[in-house]
């Protein structure tokens, strides 16, 4: 198989992504099952992994770089989409909640 130079450039990053995805997933699952910090220290480590893995997505996946030209367009679509996701995430959570306060 021939690949061009941007092809192969695609996949090391493609591989270099899901192997730090990998590493990241497996250090948040180890700092919780054997239980190497305090709770709230683990809450810190957990919480700090899950962003690193967030902008290793946006970076090896997406290829979202913050020095391309394009970079400007990333950015107002991944405002979007959080918007998007937040508010879906808050009415649920306003469901939820309201629901609850009238099952007690």
């Amino acid at each position: 198989m021939n690949m061009s130079p941007s092809q192969k450039r695609d996949f090391a990053t493609y591989g270099i992504g899901y192997l730090l995805a990998v590493v990241l997933t497996l250090g948040s699952f180890a700092c919780v099952f054997f239980r190497l910090l305090p709770q709230s220290g683990t809450l810190i480590v957990v919480f700090t992994l899950a962003f690193v893995q967030v902008l290793v997505h946006l970076r090896c996946f997406l290829h979202m770089s913050p020095f391309r030209r394009a970079a400007r367009d990333d950015l107002l679509l991944l405002l979007f989409s959080a918007a998007i996701i937040m508010l879906i995430v808050g009415g649920t959570l306003v469901i939820l909640f309201n629901e609850r306060a009238r099952m007690m």
